[in-house]
């Protein structure tokens, strides 16, 4: 990315740095690496300010959580546990560390933490009031549950209560941005923008850079980052990430470099996140050299939880020409469980193991297709498929293949049958061959010219005169003239 970001843009009327949306509807996306680092999880801890978590304070939420999780089933006794156990404890820490360090342990539990937070809401009545950081955090917990009625709710309450700050509307936004609601998290920034009471942070503009991000706006992502450069706002790490997953979700791979030089000039250490989404670049952009240091570097992560990415270098190597391909290939697919099989990558190898002639590996990966009832469609596939077999002369397994593909309906085409009447004919085997024309009548593929053109060479071949007039006389009436005077199309 060119030095000009750091512009020398005046302080004057900053907002009209950001464009508004041009009448976006609600847009919904699924969350994978390829759009970057800033999903609902990691938005949690970063719309309040840090407090220095103790391991007092980690030790107490631990135990009150697995009380709370044990209790679970008895909503009753969530309840009691909270009034015996969790009012001493959200005393204590008067700042609001006690309720977020307890939502945040309370996770992977999602029913058990929002009655935690209908406790704690009814709580103000007895003069433990919520404060800005438990707000945040109920409103990111709504927006993690997909609950964006009660995280406009939440956001509602604690401003009837002059409860707004930042780190409230950085959680809505942050809601809505990972609920597809790109219109309303804008709408919201604007409102952020002329309070009174507080003014946007880095996080604040750290989401709307993944906004425009997921939306391909990059006009816009490049001038939400020039305001923060007006602004005098430090870039993070989330920053840097949020534009590499801009500038990857829009395939821009010169950008992508751009932003890892902008890193290392300005001394920003990469995380987990940057590397993961360097890798997804590069094996999008075919940088098998950079995708492999990536990925040597952070294959610990991604062989166990990345699953994803697995496949984007998979994808890589297919497309690539390197003589190893197959190799490395292989040794990938060994790190996807079974159940993560997806029919595209499938058809995939299928292609792949027939260009390279492997027919072993080539079957096997067709039987994998039809035990998941994947249906192949595309002609090129299927030719290639044939293709295969008819270099390695493997006219029994292309017989087996073709009554497969039949009953699992797979795209048929008339190369199938006869590249089959061409084998059997170099085999001798002529009946078989002749049967072939049945199977065609079957799958409503007529006799074309080419088709009695094999018959005549088959039979020309193997000194079958008989026959050979037959296919003469059938080529004369049908208008393809003269096989002794006509070539084959």
């Amino acid at each position: 990315m060119r030095r000009v970001w750091k512009s020398d843009l005046t302080r004057t009327k900053p907002k009209t740095l950001i464009p508004d949306f041009p009448n976006l509807t609600r847009v919904t996306h699924t969350r994978t690496p390829l759009q970057g680092p800033l999903n609902i999880a990691s938005l949690i801890g970063l719309f309040a300010d840090k407090h220095p978590e103790s391991e007092e304070l980690r030790g107490k939420a631990s135990l009150l959580r697995d009380e709370l999780v044990g209790s679970s089933d008895d909503a009753g006794k969530v309840v009691r546990v909270l009034e015996e156990k969790g009012e001493t404890f959200f005393r204590t820490y008067s700042n609001g560390s006690a309720f977020v360090e307890l939502m945040k342990q309370l996770s992977s539990w999602p029913s058990v933490a929002l009655q935690v937070l209908n406790w704690r809401r009814k709580q103000t009545d007895n003069s433990i009031p919520m404060t800005s950081e438990e707000y945040a955090k109920g409103i990111s917990f709504a927006g993690r549950t997909k609950n964006i009625d009660l995280a406009v709710e939440l956001f509602t309450e604690a401003a009837n209560k002059s409860i707004k700050t930042a780190s409230t509307y950085n959680a809505l936004m942050g809601a809505y941005m990972c609920n597809g609601y790109a219109e309303k998290c804008q709408a919201l920034f604007r409102d952020l923008k002329s309070a009174a009471s507080c003014s946007p942070t880095i996080v604040t503009y750290n989401i709307l850079i993944s906004v425009f991000g997921r939306l391909m706006l990059v006009e816009h992502m490049e001038a939400t980052f020039r305001e923060i450069q007006h602004l005098d706002l430090s870039p993070n790490l989330s920053t840097y990430n949020n534009l590499l997953a801009g500038y990857v979700t829009g395939w821009m791979w010169n950008r992508v470099e751009d932003i890892i030089r902008m890193m290392k000039e300005n001394k920003v250490q990469p995380d987990i996140n940057t590397h993961l989404l360097m890798l997804r670049g590069y094996a999008h952009s075919g940088n098998l050299q950079k995708m492999e240091e990536t990925y040597d570097k952070v294959k610990y992560h991604v062989n166990d939880k990345e699953i994803p990415l697995i496949r984007a270098m998979i994808c890589a190597y297919c497309k690539s020409s390197i003589t190893d391909r197959i190799e490395k290939i292989s040794a990938l697919m060994k790190l996807i469980p079974e159940n993560e099989y997806r029919p595209w990558l499938n058809v995939l190898l299928i292609k792949l193991y027939a260009q390279e002639d492997w027919v072993e590996e080539m079957d096997s990966s067709i039987n994998e297709a039809f035990e998941h009832k994947t249906c192949v469609t595309t002609i090129r596939v299927m030719r290639s498929i044939i293709a295969t077999y008819f270099r390695c002369n493997a006219v029994d397994r292309l017989a087996s293949f073709v009554k497969r593909a039949e009953r699992g309906g797979w795209h048929l085409c008339r190369s199938l049958y006869h590249c089959k009447m061409v084998m059997y004919a170099s085999q001798k085997r002529l009946e078989e061959m002749e049967s072939v024309l049945n199977e065609m009548e079957d799958s409503n593929f007529c006799r074309t010219k080419k088709t009695f053109w094999i018959l005549y060479k088959a039979y020309s071949t193997w000194d079958q005169r008989h026959k050979v007039e037959q296919v003469r006389g059938l080529m004369c009436k049908n208008g393809y003239g003269d096989p002794c005077d006509v070539l084959p199309s």
